[in-house]
């Protein structure tokens, strides 16, 4: 599996793009072809077929358009991830919140209401927790989002950059462990092993190990120990960061 990068074309020509700075085509082969389409047939085939099926034949193919047409509204793949990207985050109410308002909203809600954002998103498009965006670009759905989201967590009185690490520190969580389970899921289809019977070819071996007394702990586990989910890591893992950052906000931002 290839690893996809955000950021990975020509950025000042997918910047243009993700912002509206690049004349549309004046003519083309097929009326109604926007950019727009082009974006959202894009996302659905790496709905359905993942990054590794996506190229500008097979985007053409799902439009029922010729490649070369495409050409004329995007420069290729890359420039035409980071539009995926930013589309996916969708757009955010432009309804400006006032101070009260967001105050109201209370800064574990919107952080929790942000990480559930990314988990469900990362469920409807498996392709999104799999690209590397160590770099990312920046378009106008995700700055939007980001801008909404830090006028609901200045409340805290945190310093901004404390408010952004609490931002990327959760991001960070969501995205971890969706990409985890994406992962086990993908194992599941390339190999046609089930997570079950992966496990199950193991325990003869286990089976003995544990006789040896080697493992003294892990013998006395319970049976179920590890019979959970991603969705229950998912799960306990957002209570233990939101109630973490609570220590860091009622402090006042002390860390030390």
């Amino acid at each position: 599996m290839t690893t996809d990068h955000s950021g990975g074309g020509d950025l000042s020509k997918s910047l243009e793009l993700l912002w509206g700075m690049r004349e549309r085509p004046t003519r083309g082969p097929k009326p109604g072809l926007t950019l727009e389409r082009i974006v959202e047939a894009a996302v659905e085939v790496a709905d359905a077929d993942g990054l590794d099926a996506l190229s500008m034949r097979r985007v053409a193919a799902q439009l029922g358009v010729g490649t070369m047409s495409l050409y004329r509204y995007v420069p290729g793949k890359s420039e035409l991830l980071d539009l995926m990207l930013d589309h996916i985050a969708g757009p955010v109410d432009d309804d400006v919140e006032d101070d009260a308002a967001a105050d109201a909203v209370g800064w574990r809600a919107a952080l929790d209401e942000m990480a559930r954002g990314i988990w469900q998103m990362c469920l409807d498009h498996p392709w999104y927790p799999l690209v590397d965006q160590v770099r990312p670009l920046l378009g106008p759905n995700n700055m939007a989002g980001m801008d909404r989201l830090l006028r609901r967590l200045k409340p805290t009185g945190l310093s901004d950059q404390q408010l952004v690490l609490m931002v990327s520190v959760v991001d960070g969580f969501v995205t971890a462990v969706a990409r985890a389970h994406v992962n086990a899921q993908n194992a599941e289809q390339r190999t046609g092993i089930t997570e079950e019977e992966f496990w199950a070819a193991q325990e003869p071996v286990l089976i003995k190990a544990m006789g040896t007394g080697r493992f003294p702990t892990l013998a006395r586990l319970h049976e179920n120990t590890f019979t959970f989910s991603y969705e229950d890591v998912f799960e306990f893992g957002l209570k233990v960061v939101l109630d973490g950052l609570a220590v860091v906000v009622a402090s006042g931002g002390a860390t030390g």
